[in-house]
């Protein structure tokens, strides 16, 4: 049901900002097999040929061993296949599992994007999901701009599809290590809980300062470990035993959740992104830990 909805409302007209003027762009995303359909004044015409995304149907992994982060593209494939898998529970587990300490983290971030100083921009939600974060920024008193919410696990888009009607958030089917979207083209953009995905997290870094206007910001939200040794203990254990069991229960996915921990295990510290963030064109760097530092919020200014 959600697809033939989807495909009935999939044309998305967006505008482009082409350093003249606007320019209409139509985002096709009821396939993410289909390239965008890019008008050739926008200067995305290129990006757009070079874009690509994985569109097989997702593989059957069900080993354990595989919960373990691979490495290139078999990274992409594996966390394309974990988020298209366990979308339909994806936002009750995120809320149950965080104890809804997420809606907090969200706000946060939103209130450290400096929207206010242009709030009728267009801004990136990136590693979007089903549009927690887009929707935080689009129903903030004053904002008139527009929000392009992407992702390349396309299930996660049709399942998000149903809270966007009347808001100002528009979904694309795209890949944040290659986004098609012209230089500076931004006032702003975010990440929440996707960054540790990313096959070659320098080269999404780069991605987002490319498409950032210079002097405006990135806002990350990213799990972390806490510095205190007890609370590090408690958040450990629940973080490798509670929640995979709960999570392979709500989900039916025998080892998405398990993937999890491990991928904040090998993710850098809050100081090693912010190097990283530097090391990919951002001015500025900062960070602060939320929760006792179970969660960091950065912030990197083009």
């Amino acid at each position: 049901m959600h697809d033939r909805n989807y495909r009935e409302r999939s044309s998305h007209k967006v505008q482009e900002w082409n350093g003249k003027g606007f320019a209409g762009i139509d985002f096709f995303v009821s396939s993410c097999g289909e390239l965008f359909k890019l008008s050739a004044r926008t200067g995305c015409t290129d990006r757009a040929r070079r874009f690509r995304i994985w569109v097989e149907k997702p593989e059957d992994m069900k080993a354990q061993e595989q919960a373990r982060p691979t490495e290139g593209p078999g990274r992409a494939r594996q966390v394309q296949s974990i988020f298209s898998e366990i979308a339909p529970r994806y936002d009750l587990l995120n809320h149950v599992l965080s104890f809804n300490v997420d809606r907090g983290w969200r706000r946060k971030a939103i209130n450290r994007l400096g929207w206010e100083e242009v709030p009728e921009g267009r801004y990136l939600d990136a590693c979007a999901g089903t549009f927690d974060l887009s929707l935080e920024l689009s129903g903030r008193e004053g904002f008139r701009g527009q929000v392009l919410a992407s992702d390349f696990a396309r299930p996660m888009l049709l399942e998000g599809l149903p809270k966007l009607e009347g808001s100002s958030v528009h979904p694309v089917c795209g890949d944040s290590l290659l986004l098609p979207f012209s230089d500076a083209s931004f006032e702003g953009a975010m990440v929440a809980f996707g960054v540790r995905n990313l096959s070659d997290l320098s080269t999404g870094l780069e991605e987002f300062a490319r498409v950032l206007k210079p002097g405006r910001r990135l806002v990350i939200l990213e799990f972390t470990e806490p510095p205190n040794p007890l609370l590090r203990r408690f958040y450990l254990f629940y973080f490798r035993r509670i929640l995979p069991l709960v999570g392979r229960l709500v989900s039916g996915h025998p080892w998405a959740y398990t993937y999890l921990p491990e991928s904040v295990k090998e993710f850098p510290s809050p100081p090693d992104l912010a190097g990283m963030m530097k090391g990919a064109g951002f001015q500025e760097a900062s960070w602060e830990l939320l929760s006792g530092g179970i969660a960091a919020l950065h912030v990197g200014v083009r």
